[in-house]
């Protein structure tokens, strides 16, 4: 089975598994299809973390998140009177070194078995042209105003000042060539030679500071997951640079503390204690949680029952506790408590989640950050560059794009990985059994996205579709506010919660994109696109059920 936002990738993806592929392989053919075919977010130009867990009960996590070039400065994107800019989201400075390229490789060199040309080749197809979708077109319709603002990019998606309708053929012809560079010489034909230059160029083009020495120096690297234990099933989920896991447990583990059940989902008491554990888990995310080879990460502690405990102590079941008095509990800071007004959460990344045969599983969460990225598109070469720098922290105490107020643990280094929300994780059950792969875009609501899906399946009993379908709510710490979607909470409910002390509101839009798989007792997998925004889960018949495990 392969789950992502668009139905051709995961055909694509599905059809390796029919050619004898595994879900490394799956998932390296769904990752570059989606290059071709949602450039708003699927990329080259960009990164993410990838989550794997071997039928052998061997698990592994790969952090290929971009990095600061080595020219990047602490206080590159501050005026002279010390506050943000917005050079941190548009324009060739936003974007750090992708890894996306190195990640696909070296996810294959250590569990691939297809010949890796054989998993590009697809994108090179699709590249080379494909008929236009409606969301393709609406998402070119939004953002056509900003590709006139960059020559390459109006030259690939608008005609003639237009952006491509519905049932027209979109070629891309530069993405494949990049892409045949990238089939014939594996992670050395975009890091090195031809692309690589491509990309210098065009950094010196946009006053830029990524080089082809930052370039052929960019490493993915294979780090330890995290582990977890909710109610008895075993999460296994990203470790810092991505902060998803962490605190995805630290939530998680305080609400193991309560008897939801007997709340009722959605009820006033379970929305305040998902509120109550978020506060506290972002509180300690966003202070504390970095690239941990630049920074100690307590994440040994966070991940702990004995800290969730701690943690939840100073739960009151009767009032709401406000931000401002929610502290990082790990230690002593400096983060001021700031009233600040979210700006609304966008799908500014995509997740896909493939199971196969022998019962491997992969959760990939890729981005570029912002819808495009930082709009740049490498001249020649035919992709979209990301925004992560974005993700740094510009200032301490002050909110980047999604209002969260983070850290000097995550400031700008050279070389330095940003701090990340991305959350693929993998779920088994008691037994050790493979039960749920899963993950979303969101920003900082992927994690609470993935929370509430878990805890659907695991509390709940949901089904899948019932779980990745049902209302969701975030809290991300500051600003002070209880988000839900969708009329998701009943008017009384809210009215309650404001009763309480929580600042409940209506969200606008949606949250998340959970593309995930779920392994039924009866061995049977259940695949769902989160219908929020489409896609498609495809299953390949013939597969025995006992094989899975």
């Amino acid at each position: 089975m392969v789950a992502s936002t668009d139905r051709v990738a995961s055909e694509i993806g599905a059809e390796i598994l029919r050619r004898g592929g595994n879900a490394v392989d799956a998932a390296v053919a769904t990752h570059f299809a989606l290059a071709v075919v949602n450039p708003e977010a699927g990329n080259l130009g960009g990164g993410g973390f990838m989550v794997a867990r071997v039928a052998n009960g061997t698990t592994a996590s790969l952090d290929f998140r971009e990095v600061a070039p080595l020219r990047a400065t602490r206080d590159m994107f501050l005026d002279a009177q010390g506050n943000p800019t917005n050079r941190s989201l548009e324009g060739h400075l936003a974007s750090g070194v992708p890894g996306s390229v190195a990640g696909m490789w070296e996810a294959h060199r250590r569990f691939g078995s297809l010949p890796w040309a054989d998993l590009v080749a697809p994108a090179v197809a699709l590249a080379d042209g494909i008929v236009v979708h409606a969301r393709l077109a609406e998402s070119l319709q939004e953002y056509a105003a900003r590709f006139r603002q960059y020559p390459a990019s109006a030259a690939i998606f608008l005609r003639e000042g237009r952006a491509p309708r519905v049932g027209e053929r979109l070629v891309q012809a530069d993405l494949a060539a990049t892409l045949r560079r990238i089939a014939s010489g594996g992670k050395e034909g975009f890091y090195r030679g031809r692309t690589a230059e491509l990309l210098e160029e065009e950094m010196r083009r946009g006053n830029g500071l990524i080089t082809r020495e930052d370039l052929a120096r960019y490493d993915a690297k294979w780090r330890d997951p995290l582990r977890f234990d909710y109610r008895g099933y075993q999460v296994i989920s990203m470790p810092p640079p991505s902060s998803g896991g962490a605190t995805l447990a630290e939530m998680l583990n305080i609400m193991e503390g309560y008897d939801l059940r007997a709340a009722g989902y959605l009820s006033t008491r379970h929305a305040h204690l998902f509120a109550e554990a978020a506060k506290r888990a972002y509180a300690d995310r966003n202070t504390y949680l970095a690239d941990p080879d630049f920074i100690p990460q307590p994440t040994a502690r966070m991940i702990s029952e004995a800290y969730a405990a701690e943690r939840r102590s100073s739960i009151r079941l009767d009032r709401a506790t406000p931000s401002e008095a929610v502290r990082p509990g790990l230690g002593p800071t400096t983060v001021a408590a700031i009233a600040l007004t979210a700006r609304p959460e966008g799908e500014h990344t995509t997740h896909y989640s493939v199971v196969d045969a022998a019962g491997n599983a992969v959760a990939v969460t890729t981005t570029l950050n912002s819808l495009y990225g930082s709009r740049v598109l490498v001249t020649g070469a035919g992709f979209f560059l990301n925004n992560e720098m974005d993700d740094f922290t510009a200032k301490p105490g002050t909110a980047n794009q999604f209002g969260l107020v983070q850290g000097a643990a995550n400031a700008v280094a050279p070389g330095k990985r940003m701090l990340s929300a991305m959350t693929p994780t993998i779920v088994l059950s008691p037994e050790g059994r493979l039960r749920l792969v899963t993950g979303s875009p969101g920003g900082p609501t992927i994690i609470t996205t993935v929370a509430q899906v878990i805890s659907n399946v695991v509390d709940w009993g949901m089904d899948l579709p019932a779980a990745v379908g049902a209302p969701r709510l975030h809290h991300q710490h500051l600003p002070d506010r209880l988000y839900y979607e969708h009329d998701g909470l009943a008017p009384a409910t809210a009215a309650a919660l404001r009763a309480l002390g929580q600042a409940p509101e209506n969200r606008a839009g949606y949250q998340g994109d959970a593309a995930s798989i779920l392994l039924r007792p009866d061995g049977l997998l259940v695949g769902v696109a989160d219908p929020r925004r489409g896609g498609a889960a495809v299953g390949v018949e013939g597969a025995a059920k006992e094989v899975v495990r």
